[in-house]
């Protein structure tokens, strides 16, 4: 049972009347009225316990988008139900409205929706459906919270995906598919044709030339089944936001350009997220199964706020790819953690594997770096360059174990890791 506002008004009133009317049966026979009011009017409010809940809708969104919920109200009882009802979804659900206004008539049901427009990706889930059911005098109603499970899983956003088509243009022209002037060496043999200046002289094929009479070079394409190891470092570091953004969604955004383009590209791709153990794997999947199984694997993924184990991870990778690959490591560049984590570890792993870091740089501290407007910004630039020099001294360590290394802003990384793998096709090396 619930009381309203109209009760609390009128019992103020009943608290005033001893001030013109100083008999004490008087303040008796208003709290008795108003007792039997509130009585008659709970009585005559609709029961709300029989009422059915029952849900349909989206059960997953991704991350940007809008989806709907639907809450269909069943009304079993012989009595009309009027009522508001309140669907307690979390906030970062963004489920719009929160409250409705309900009239169900007997043997009825009415459908509200409900539209949510998350703010985080993972599983959101309501916690409860309240009911209030109002008696006609406006007094009192009749108040009941019951569960009504549903679970919406949103999904990561995949805002670079604009930048896709460029990259299969590139690619295709790698590939040969679309005409275009590309020297470069590849794995794969593709053609014979007759040598233009520019041409690498390696490349001249002597059986053919002897034949033909003309000098005769060999054309390559890249190789097409590599293998690409994407690794997410779900770790403490990836907690940190940049701009408005978790780092962990910038990197999953990178993987997910990658991982579309590279399966274009006829290479097959993995997915591992690990911190001190594997909290998400994609393994074998098909080209056309390969990013909604990234995306469903992605979704649930948190920053665990440990330090991640980078010989773990190593091993992981090393037990479960035997031939050579791409192992492409999303992760931030601290330098205590990779001198005391990865780097230690890398003559094992680029002994095997061809390895690419890749980091989401914070634009801020560039920001920093230039402010000279006052003495607490001329430290903040003296901390912001002395940042960004030790940014540099490790992107040249880790160059100088022949890893190749990206580093860019979060709008950037997507598009810039792209363009890593395909200068990697372009150069033969992949």
């Amino acid at each position: 049972m619930a009381l309203t506002g109209r009760v609390a008004l009128l019992a103020l009133i009943a608290c005033a009347l001893p001030l013109f009317f100083p008999y004490g049966w008087v303040v008796l026979a208003v709290v008795a009225v108003l007792a039997l009011a509130i009585a008659v009017d709970l009585a005559l409010a609709g029961n709300v316990r029989g009422l059915g809940l029952h849900r349909s809708g989206d059960t997953a969104i991704r991350l940007g988008e809008t989806g709907r919920v639907g809450l269909i109200v069943e009304n079993p009882g012989k009595r009309r139900v009027r009522a508001v009802v309140r669907d307690a979804w979390p906030p970062s659900a963004g489920a719009s409205p929160r409250t409705a206004e309900l009239d169900v008539p007997p043997g009825e049901r009415r459908r509200i929706d409900l539209t949510l427009t998350p703010t985080r990706r993972g599983d959101r889930s309501p916690a409860s459906v309240t009911i209030r059911s109002t008696g006609p005098l406006g007094l009192a109603a009749r108040q009941l919270s019951r569960p009504s499970p549903w679970t919406v899983r949103v999904l990561p956003g995949f805002p670079s995906r604009r930048h896709l088509p460029a990259k299969l243009r590139r690619l295709r022209e790698l590939t040969g598919q679309q005409v275009a002037l590309i020297r470069g060496q590849g794995t794969e043999f593709d053609s014979l044709r007759e040598y233009v200046a520019g041409d690498d002289v390696r490349s001249i094929d002597w059986r053919a030339t002897a034949r033909r009479g003309d000098v005769v070079v060999r054309t390559w394409r890249p190789e097409r089944d590599r293998r690409i190891f994407l690794i997410l470092d779900t770790g403490r570091t990836s907690a940190g936001r940049v701009g408005d953004i978790p780092r962990l969604d910038c990197s999953m955004d990178a993987a997910l350009l990658l991982g579309a383009l590279a399966s274009r590209a006829g290479d097959r791709v993995d997915l591992l997220a690990y911190d001190r153990a594997v909290r998400a794997r994609v393994e074998g999947a098909s080209r056309t199964d390969l990013l909604p199984a990234m995306v469903r694997a992605m979704a649930p993924l948190e920053p665990e706020l440990i330090e991640s184990d980078a010989a773990g991870m190593v091993s992981a990778l090393l037990a479960g790819s035997r031939q050579r690959s791409l192992v492409v490591l999303l992760t931030e560049l601290n330098t205590a953690a990779m001198e005391e984590g990865l780097i230690p570890l890398l003559p094992r792993l680029t002994a095997r594997h061809l390895v690419l870091v890749a980091a989401v740089a914070d634009p801020r501290v560039g920001e920093m770096a230039a402010g000279r407007g006052d003495l607490a910004a001329v430290y903040d630039a003296a901390a912001a360059e002395r940042a960004i020099a030790e940014r540099r001294r490790l992107t040249a360590e880790l160059r100088g174990y022949g890893v190749e290394v990206v580093d860019a802003g979060p709008e950037e990384i997507a598009p810039a890791l792209a363009d890593a793998y395909l200068a990697l096709k372009a150069a033969g090396r992949l």
